[in-house]
């Protein structure tokens, strides 16, 4: 697999796990285990989410790598929630881990493969001197 292909994969799997952050988020909070019956206001905790995700849609470096920062509050929600909140909750706080790890990994991949690959179509990087 080439790096644009190598590229493309990542940014892709950084994109879809960003829906499915978003999905989850909203699915967990108003229909599958909200805190209170009917829905509650933190399902407004995926607004943050909906930002970055055209930036990372129109493939800006910029985005990817403070999302790989703000991805840790996701995952620390989840990870709290994963081991003091019941069933059916823990069970959707271990996807949204499992999310946040793939996004983490998906935007840490794609600006390390940018800058190599840039680095070496780069002129200055083939002249020592």
């Amino acid at each position: 697999m080439n790096k644009t292909n190598q590229i493309d994969v990542t940014r892709w799997l950084a994109a879809g796990s960003m829906l499915g952050l978003i999905v989850l988020g909203l699915a967990w909070e108003l229909w599958l285990a909200p805190i209170r019956p009917g829905g509650s206001l933190l399902a407004l905790k995926v607004l943050p989410l909906c930002l970055p995700l055209a930036g990372i849609l129109k493939n800006r470096m910029y985005t990817y790598r403070w999302m790989s920062l703000l991805v840790w509050v996701y995952f620390t929600e989840g990870a709290t929630r994963a081991w003091s909140d019941r069933p059916p909750g823990n069970y959707l706080a271990m996807i949204e881990v499992f999310l946040c790890l793939l996004l983490f990994t998906a935007c840490a991949l794609h600006v390390r493969l940018r800058l190599k690959n840039a680095a070496t179509s780069s002129p200055a990087a083939a002249d020592p001197a």
